[in-house]
């Protein structure tokens, strides 16, 4: 199948990946594949999975979470939902549901059937945003067990990545516990996306 995806034309995958039903059975909503991008994109922001109020209206960030990612890059709505600037693709394209203590992590039928295939194709990413402990393990190749630890390691991937937190309120704690991310951090993701676009 791989070789395939990556014989298909760009617009063709990308129709492919939102009519994908491969975890339909175990998808408590359904499918809806939510993604963001084109070949022009710049900035690539790398999620969990969708949360059920972006399930509903199938625009990607489009919650409380968004707000604040949004207000740490230092951009508007309108630059957030532009395809040219910015490509969104969680590591589950799908909401997986809920559990005990929050959303379900993202299904990991998704990455290995994706990812890779999309990734090749997006060749002006400039920066590339990995949020949370899942796109951690993906994206950076010696990610520590906590998020914490990545984070503050921030600078040994800067300039092309940026390890984070999640943006969610549900991360208030961490926050007040590591004001130095919003000290330091924020400031050059703000510049660095600034130059991007």
């Amino acid at each position: 199948m791989k070789d395939t995806l990556a014989q298909l034309p760009f617009d063709e995958l990308v129709c492919q990946v939102r009519a994908c039903t491969i975890c339909a059975e175990t998808l408590p909503y359904g499918p809806r594949p939510v993604v963001q991008l084109s070949q022009e994109s710049r900035i690539l922001v790398v999620g969990q999975a969708p949360g059920r109020r972006v399930h509903e209206t199938g625009l990607p960030f489009n919650d409380p979470s968004g707000d604040r990612l949004r207000q740490w890059m230092g951009i508007t709505r309108e630059s957030f939902y532009d395809d040219r600037k910015l490509a969104i693709l969680p590591m589950g394209f799908c909401y997986p549901g809920t559990g005990k203590s929050g959303d379900l992590p993202p299904r990991p039928e998704c990455a290995p059937a994706w990812r890779n295939a999309l990734l090749e194709r997006l060749s002006n990413i400039g920066l590339t945003l990995v949020i949370g402990q899942y796109a951690h393990a993906w994206h950076l190749p010696d990610a520590k067990k906590s998020v914490t630890e990545n984070v503050q390691n921030w600078r040994k991937y800067w300039p092309d990545v940026l390890p984070m937190p999640h943006p969610s309120p549900r991360n208030n704690l961490w926050l007040r516990r590591n004001p130095w991310f919003e000290e330091e951090v924020i400031l050059q993701l703000q510049e660095r996306v600034s130059s991007l676009l």
